[in-house]
């Protein structure tokens, strides 16, 4: 279980407890904030994409995931709307749960999950694809995606701005 999962299980059972983000006191209001990714076809050997998303919690990052795609897509835009709906499922599911442990009363808006793919965006905002609203996808320029090292190499520089963006942080190995 992750640690700020722990966190919410025993803040659940106290009512004088608020969560803190950051160091600042005071934050009340749980906000989840998804990121999704795609790269096309990656394997040259069975022509799969990969798909990679994460989600935050006040900024921490609580739930990610690398894989390869199931199926073969045809375009750079379906690789990142398979990858979309698979953080849909996710943001679903993580809706739920913070719902059943009853730490807020409700999460009443929908969550963002940020995507890169135009076309992507696109067709996640069909009607037909998107009728719940339980989750907005969202369009965000690629440099700010933080799922972006779940789905390819990147310069360390970049690879560690982005673990910087989701809470993570790493420790000088020296000291």
């Amino acid at each position: 279980m992750s640690p700020a999962f722990g966190w919410l299980r025993s803040a659940r059972a106290s009512d004088d407890v608020a969560m803190l983000n950051s160091g600042h006191r005071g934050c009340y209001k749980i906000s989840v904030t998804g990121y999704s990714n795609a790269s096309f076809q990656t394997d040259r050997d069975d022509f799969r994409s990969q798909s990679g998303y994460v989600f935050t919690l006040n900024g921490g990052a609580i739930s990610w995931k690398s894989s390869k795609q199931d199926t073969i897509a045809d375009s750079t835009t379906e690789a990142e709307y398979i990858a979309a709906s698979d953080a849909a499922k996710e943001a679903v599911w993580l809706r739920n749960f913070l719902s059943d442990l009853r730490v807020v009363a409700s999460v009443s808006r929908p969550i963002d999950i940020f995507c890169d793919n135009s076309g992507a965006v696109a067709q996640a905002k069909e009607p037909i694809e998107h009728h719940k609203g339980d989750v907005r996808i969202c369009k965000i320029p690629t440099e700010e995606n933080v799922a972006d090292p779940l789905t390819k190499p990147l310069a360390r520089v970049k690879h560690e701005a982005h673990a910087n963006s989701i809470g993570m942080q790493y420790l000088d190995a020296s000291s």
